[in-house]
């Protein structure tokens, strides 16, 4: 950008003088906060600030342009987007504070939050996310057949992101009524534009997803607000994203610690005379609709709501610290109409019935009892939706959602470009928006590509603010396939030490569907891990309908009294195989669910069998099983017989050859490590 810019005119607009007027003091609100934020940062009454002086036109322009119920998802520079929304002052003084009469209750601080009751989702402090969660609200907002649009700021260094192009090459592939706004502010905290991107506007990248994209000049805050109110009104009609980017600039500092020595005197100069608060002021006035008297009044008036503000916060309590409260709130309440099933068979090749069972059962190989419970999932939640690669018309790679597309219609059953963090995302912007989402990774490894999504945004959601994120995650995952490093791994031990995932990995297949409808129901992320290679190996009785596997609950597959076998997945086969190898009365325990843990049931085998080897198909280096023996050993120590042993695959990726992938897995040193625990 050059120091030599145009002046700010506003004679071609047609606003009626009373919204002009609604606009000034909507601009004039959030620069004096700003002002009051600068000196209690000073004071310390504040810890951070990211200030967006000289930028308010986008947001006001953008906020006054939209419904009040059409949601938007803010950065860190939006301050004018809550305000123009009249998201109380008092709450945001006491969310910035870190007080628990914030919207964090003093988690998380400044814009990482959101309010439902005013249609806003705030950021997450990795760029990009918000850009998925928008486009999700606006699939809901289609399939619904909601005249609606949601809005998605970024700035010009999140352009950079992986993110945005997955999210706006899916809002473009699916037609999503989602408008990405671009507050183009010339600098990526001390990164230039020049530095960041090759084109010459940030919008020609709108051509190369198929979408419309233009640029506006960011301080005009009538050229903001009529032409988001044009696209707005095209957009709800004839859904279509739309790229628009903002021309503005940073006038201070990424945030305030950081300065702007880096930013050349002439250009900070050059923008200031381009203020948007300053040059629209003069505007009203030479059109006469706004005075030195009304200025003062209208700035009197704001100052007295700020102090208010303050007053209140400042009588809130203090945050207190509470231990059970925290954990508490970890995780969405969840309530379960569907019945639970009786109790699962033994997890063998040809188990027999599981006695007593209400249902009627079938015997049903472990791919059709996931199959089938996806479909009673869909059945019983009009609002789910599915999304992952080739699973409409193909129905996946391992065909489970074959027919669906017939069944539940191209809406519901989704093809998606091959983009795991923007999917992930857009189904929690259904989640947000009302909806339901399970999210299909086609192989389980590809999961690494939606991590931050998973990690940062769906476990965290709740805690923060206690929005729920209503999304299951199938993973198919496991070797003994052949398939090679990138295509055998299972990755549960990335994912056990985030707090605010489910994460249940069934072993037969009447669990795999009870498990599957459980996710489902629940209003939290839950991860579904599903073993390969037990698709079409394992059979088992599966009872008919809607059922629940309860989530944290573990199951005694095989009841024992020399040593316990805590295992999950395809160790139960394993630990099965062995027992009847050497005919160890060994205990087998199927945790079934690895969050939350069900600790009572192992503390109960421990105490019964006084020896404990932990089994796993992961390697053993940071695998899940270190957490177990680490348990077990520190509350069941004075039960146990024995030194807590684990067995797991080596310390290498997965191999493909048979020999090889043979070695690495645990399954051939299971029974010397059974002898050895039980001669100890």
């Amino acid at each position: 950008m050059t120091a030599t810019l145009p002046p700010l005119t506003y004679g071609s607009f047609t606003t009626d003088e009373a919204t002009q007027v609604k606009l000034y003091e909507d601009l004039l609100r959030p620069r004096l906060i700003e002002e009051k934020m600068l000196k209690q940062l000073r004071q310390g009454i504040i810890s951070k600030w990211f200030s967006g002086i000289g930028q308010e036109a986008i947001s006001v322009g953008c906020a006054a342009a939209l419904n009040d119920d059409e949601y938007m998802f803010t950065m860190h520079r939006n301050l004018g987007v809550f305000t123009t929304r009249n998201v109380p002052l008092e709450r945001l003084f006491a969310q910035w504070q870190g007080k628990p009469g914030g919207f964090t209750q003093g988690r998380d601080r400044s814009f990482h939050f959101g309010s439902q009751e005013h249609k806003i989702v705030g950021m997450i402090s990795h760029l990009g996310p918000q850009m998925s969660l928008a486009a999700g609200v606006a699939l809901r907002h289609k399939l619904m057949k909601e005249p609606k649009v949601s809005l998605a700021f970024t700035g010009d260094g999140g352009t950079s992101q992986g993110e945005f192009h997955e999210a706006l090459n899916t809002a473009a592939v699916w037609k999503l009524p989602v408008l990405f706004v671009v507050e183009n502010n010339g600098w990526g905290l001390s990164t230039p534009v020049s530095e960041q991107y090759a084109c010459e506007n940030l919008a020609d990248r709108g051509v190369g997803y198929g979408m419309r994209s233009l640029v506006i000049d960011g301080n005009n805050v009538l050229e903001v607000y009529e032409t988001v109110r044009q696209l707005a009104e095209e957009m709800r009609t004839n859904p279509e994203p739309v790229l628009l980017e903002c021309r503005t600039f940073r006038v201070r500092g990424h945030e305030e610690a950081s300065g702007v020595k880096y930013v050349p005197k002439d250009q900070i100069e050059a923008w200031t005379a381009r203020d948007p608060l300053s040059n629209f002021a003069t505007h009203l006035k030479e059109k006469g609709l706004l005075t030195g008297a009304k200025e003062k009044a209208l700035t009197k008036k704001i100052k007295a709501e700020i102090d208010a503000g303050l007053k209140a916060a400042a009588a809130m309590p203090d945050t207190e610290g509470d231990v059970a409260r925290e954990l508490g709130d970890i995780y969405a309440p969840s309530t379960s109409t569907a019945p639970a099933a009786a109790p699962a068979p033994p997890a063998t090749r040809n188990p027999q019935p599981a006695p007593g069972n209400p249902q009627p059962a079938t015997d049903r190989r472990m791919i059709d009892a996931i199959s089938d419970g996806l479909r009673e999932g869909m059945r019983a939640h009009p609002d789910l939706v599915l999304m992952g690669q080739d699973i409409a018309d193909y129905g996946g790679v391992f065909k489970i959602t074959d027919g669906f597309m017939d069944e539940f219609g191209a809406d519901r059953v989704r093809n998606t470009p091959l983009c795991e963090s923007a999917i992930i995302g857009i189904g929690q912007g259904l989640s947000i928006a009302g909806g339901k989402a399970m999210v299909e990774m086609q192989f389980g490894d590809f999961v690494t590509c939606g991590f931050n999504q998973i990690v940062n945004n769906l476990a965290k959601l709740h805690y923060r603010w206690q929005q729920s994120a209503d999304v299951t995650v199938r993973l198919p995952v496991g070797g003994g396939v052949g398939a090679g490093p990138y295509h055998s791994q299972t990755m549960e031990a990335w994912f056990t030490s985030v707090p605010g995932l489910k994460i249940v990995y069934p072993s037969n297949p009447a669990d795999a569907k009870g498990l599957l409808l459980a996710a489902l129901a629940d209003p939290n992320p839950v991860l579904y891990f599903e073993h390969k290679a037990l698709y079409r190996s394992l059979s088992g009785e599966v009872p008919a309908g809607n059922y629940h596997t309860e989530i944290g609950k573990a199951a005694v597959t095989r009841p024992g009294s020399t040593l316990s076998i805590i295992t999950y997945g395809m160790g139960v086969h394993w630990a099965l195989k062995a027992v009847e190898a050497t005919g160890i009365d060994a205990e087998i325990l199927d945790l079934r669910s690895l969050a939350p843990l069900d600790y009572d049931a192992i503390s109960a085998t421990v105490k019964k069998t006084n020896r404990a080897l932990i089994l796993h198909e992961a390697s053993l280096t940071g695998g899940f099983g270190g957490e177990l023996a680490a348990w077990v050993g520190e509350y069941c120590f004075e039960d146990l017989d024995a030194p807590v042993r684990r067995l797991a695959a080596l310390d290498t990726p997965v191999p493909f050859a048979a020999a090889l992938e043979a070695d690495y897995m645990p399954e051939g040193r299971l029974v010397g490590a059974m002898e050895e625990l039980v001669a100890y």
